[in-house]
């Protein structure tokens, strides 16, 4: 049977979580997800570990922070005026928001505090810090 290489085109189900066993991504439900390995479609230690896996295996692997999302960087938690934003978007503690960078890209940011005058949010990926754990099914080796 053969067992995943890179350029492969791969479906698996899969449970992301925490280390400490917080739930928080699932296909349970849904279509596999389905990716080229090795294209940096998903995360690198996922991509990386997948490899080698034969068809109908399952497993659990663990992902380092750095091979995930990397690690929080406290420089992306900013402090923005309320004036900054149109005047009817109401933020919440939790909100998403996307922004523009100077060089046009898009972010997207998470509103973690609430003033009068002024929002803070944060341009860190929510699961950035984080060690994972994935239970994966490699349901099908599409092939190249």
């Amino acid at each position: 049977m053969s067992q995943v290489k890179s350029g492969d085109v791969v479906r698996i189900h899969y449970t992301g979580k925490l280390a400490d066993g917080t739930q928080f991504d699932s296909s349970a439900g849904r279509e596999p997800l389905e990716f080229k390995v090795g294209s940096g479609q998903i995360i690198p230690g996922l991509d990386r570990q997948i490899q080698g896996m034969k068809q109908g295996e399952s497993g659990t692997l663990n992902i380092p922070a750095a091979e995930a999302y990397g690690a929080r960087d406290e420089n992306q938690v900013q402090v923005v005026p309320r004036s900054a934003l149109p005047p009817e978007l109401d933020v919440q503690v939790g909100s998403n928001l996307q922004a523009t960078t100077q060089d046009g890209n898009q972010i997207s940011l998470t509103v973690v505090g609430v003033g009068d005058d002024e929002i803070t949010v944060d341009a860190n990926h929510p699961l950035a810090g984080h060690d994972l754990v994935f239970d994966i099914e490699v349901v099908e080796i599409v092939g190249a």
